[in-house]
């Protein structure tokens, strides 16, 4: 099981995608599969696909961190998820695979499970597409090569921070 985070822009188009990527037959397949038959109002899970009816390999499973509505602003914000954020994550994973970052002969056992964050008040179309296509990448890159390093992390263990906190001075 490879764990990667990523995060990609700034403002409300900014991407955070966190990857689990793991044996079809593993607890990453278990996962995946509860998952998508288990969807929750706001946060249903659905294939990436790189055009209708094409899924992207290995078989990607999109899951919302922002509760989607479909009412008022909501919509906006259901189609930048939906579309505008979905094909940047399919992008993402077409680059990892593309690079060998992952395996293309792989990709027959393993399943892909992206959680990600798009903001409600996004609005750029491209930008939040740009941003979760490099997010989805940095995390599947993170997850390959193990990164972050344990000492790395403990050398910023007196400057936590994240966009909803910033540093404390």
């Amino acid at each position: 099981m490879l764990v990667g985070e990523g995060f990609a822009g700034s403002g409300t188009e900014a991407a955070h995608i966190n990857t689990v990527l793991g044996d079809r037959d593993g607890p990453v397949g278990t996962a995946f599969t509860t998952a998508l038959a288990s969807p929750t109002v706001g946060h249903t899970p659905f294939l990436v696909v790189a055009q209708p009816g094409l899924a992207v390999q290995p078989p990607t499973l999109f899951v919302p961190k922002a509760t989607i509505t479909t009412d008022g602003d909501g919509r906006r914000h259901a189609e930048l998820t939906w579309g505008a954020a979905q094909s940047g994550v399919a992008e993402g994973v077409l680059d990892a695979l593309d690079e060998g970052v992952v395996d293309p002969d792989e990709v027959v056992h393993q399943v892909l499970i992206a959680a990600v964050w798009v903001d409600p008040q996004a609005t750029d179309r491209r930008a939040v597409r740009s941003n979760n296509r490099q997010a989805t990448l940095d995390a599947l890159r993170a997850g390959v090569v193990g990164f972050p390093a344990p000492a790395d992390v403990l050398a910023v263990r007196n400057r936590v921070w994240n966009p909803f906190d910033p540093p404390v001075d």
